[in-house]
């Protein structure tokens, strides 16, 4: 009996679900919850959970377009066939599976693991929850082939994921990518994916936890993230500070790491330290968000803390509020973040006299200038790459391999950092203990992280980010997504708040046009982006979320004071909303 076709509608396929006797009583209960009402059937039913290059991440519940054990299941299958094609020493390597926090995350990693033991695939799955980028470094460290972490990251918590990691550590390239896609899809019939039975496959030493021997190997590495270990001796272990997990994985490894390295006068907000697939503090568990901060807040109140530190569920994530002048706290940006951190690592690295020649930063093309502007003044070149981590990891491989370029940082204005690349993906757990060190550093110079980030501006000049995001759900959110970029397509960008589009990238097609009409091919893999920049030095890119049903629009721009950049910046957010407007009616 199929799991779906695509020749069936939605409700047929929900009634060969609704048929079956032995689903899991979660799943009969959503089935039975979405009786009589089309709109929720046609959502879990029309069309496959998407599979992308970062793997698949939906709300978990009962339908082809949800997470469960099925899908679940189908994904691993997927990785499986692909690769039973492979030599049998490539093949023999495995993969590492790591989960967090979130409900069915362990099971999830589990039935992955049995789907694989089943083609004769080791596993080395973690004993209980890690990081993602702990199971980056698992990958590297153990040689596997592959791995597989299940997170939805900062989503809520109706959601979970699948990502699948390449032998590199970093999100699977596209090639390997879209192979694994086509084999997930000649899955389709989702009930007859076989499993093998876990306790032989443990038996065998197909299926194999890990846990304190990847633990110990991993924090060994992150002692090399700190770069002045004096300066943390005299400050850091007198510097306060809040550390929250939300709820996440950051408890099991980011605590080792911070006293390791000496950081001994800090707390934790105790509530959120806890595990819970509820996340009952925060229902938005993303250190993007402001209120991610209220417990964090009021506990750096009340012991005076210099610096507040979240890391998002699956700790890949970093968000922090610095204490200003008047006591209260100000959330900084992601792209504040990475800038103070970056302007920290050539400052000290140039002092220790061990800063490169041929040294790189890598950033996505929607994240701040003013990274560039700072590693220019170093003589530090500066690479964009497409939005998505992989992109970076890419680019260290291709370091690695050439020995034209050195790496120094990476990072997305989404709250994802690279300092070291051990990891080949966002790791917070490294960001926090050079967060915690950059902080110290101002203290010792009896001032605070927010007086840095002042300082860069000064020097550099005001730079102010902004995303506007637009969520669309279901099948017509897609659609109207789609259709919006087609039109912008179609009827080029030529002016926005008063000021002139004086060159448009589109990432599709692979092509610059510059002021003059002149076209010039670009680099990079083509991605649904498109960038504009305007005659006073701002810019607009444009690109749907490759994770969840929305389209972004990011605008970056620069002035001369904090009060004429923010109201910069105001009227060009309010420009756009005018133009998301004209493109939705």
């Amino acid at each position: 009996m199929e799991g779906f076709s695509l020749t069936q509608t939605a409700e047929q396929i929900y009634t060969t679900w609704l048929e079956q006797t032995n689903l899991p009583s979660n799943l009969v209960a959503d089935l039975e919850a979405m009786k009589n009402q089309p709109e929720v059937i046609a959502d879990a039913f029309s069309a496959p959970l998407s599979f992308g290059t970062a793997g698949m991440r939906g709300v978990i519940g009962a339908g082809i377009n949800r997470m469960n054990i099925y899908t679940v299941r189908q994904a691993a299958e997927g990785l499986a066939r692909f690769m039973d094609t492979l030599d049998a020493d490539t093949k023999g390597r495995g993969v590492a599976i790591s989960f967090d926090s979130r409900y069915f995350s362990k099971e999830f990693a589990h039935e992955s693991a049995k789907v694989l033991g089943h083609h004769q695939i080791k596993t080395y799955v973690f004993d209980q929850m890690r990081p993602t980028p702990e199971l980056s470094f698992a990958v590297r460290h153990l040689h596997t082939y592959a791995g597989i972490m299940i997170t939805a990251s900062h989503n809520p918590k109706q959601y979970n994921g699948f990502k699948i990691y390449g032998e590199d550590g970093g999100q699977m390239p596209p090639r390997e990518s879209d192979q694994i896609t086509e084999y997930i899809r000649q899955a389709s019939d989702l009930f007859t994916i076989e499993v093998a039975n876990e306790p032989q496959l443990r038996n065998d030493k197909i299926m194999n936890l890990i846990g304190e021997d990847v633990d110990q190997a991993y924090l060994k590495e992150l002692k090399t993230v700190n770069i002045n270990h004096d300066l943390i001796a005299k400050t850091g272990a007198n510097m306060k500070f809040v550390y929250t997990p939300l709820h996440g994985t950051g408890q099991v490894i980011a605590r080792r790491a911070l006293e390791e390295a000496g950081f001994n006068d800090y707390e934790v907000v105790a509530t959120q330290t806890i595990a819970d697939p509820e996340f009952p503090t925060t229902p938005f568990p993303n250190p993007e968000f402001a209120q991610a901060f209220d417990l964090a807040i009021e506990l750096g109140t009340k012991i005076d803390a210099d610096i507040l530190i979240a890391t998002d569920p699956d700790a890949d994530r970093l968000g922090a509020a610095v204490r200003q002048p008047d006591g209260t706290y100000k959330l900084l940006t992601g792209n504040q973040i990475a800038s103070v951190l970056l302007n920290y690592i050539l400052t000290a690295k140039q002092a220790a006299g061990t800063l490169p020649a041929n040294g790189t930063i890598v950033k996505s093309i929607v994240s701040t200038e003013l990274a560039a502007d700072i590693a220019a003044s170093y003589g530090v070149a500066t690479q964009n790459v497409l939005t998505g981590f992989k992109y970076i990891a890419e680019a260290i491989h291709e370091y690695e391999t050439n020995h034209d370029h050195t790496f120094l940082f990476g990072f997305e204005e989404s709250f994802g950092y690279l300092i070291q690349p051990f990891v080949r993906d966002k790791d917070a757990v490294q960001t926090l203990l050079l967060l915690a060190e950059v902080a110290a550093y101002y203290k010792a110079k009896g001032q605070t992280l927010y007086d840095g980030v002042n300082e860069m501006y000064e020097k550099f000049g005001y730079f102010e980010e902004k995303t506007i995001s637009k969520e669309m759900d279901g099948l017509a959110g897609k659609e109207q997504i789609a259709n919006m970029l087609k039109e912008l397509r179609a009827n080029p960008l030529t002016e926005l708040n008063g000021h002139q589009v004086i060159s448009t990238t589109d990432y599709q097609t692979g092509v610059h046009v510059d002021a003059a009409g002149k076209e010039t091919k670009i680099a990079l893999p083509t991605s649904n982006v498109l960038k504009y920049w305007l005659d006073d030095g701002t810019w607009l890119a444009v690109r749907p979320s490759g994770t969840e049903p929305k389209i972004k629009f990011y605008i970056g721009t620069k002035d001369s004071s904090q009060a004429a950049v923010d109201a910069r910046l105001q009227s060009y957010s309010d420009a756009v909303e005018e133009l998301i407007a004209k493109l939705t009616k």
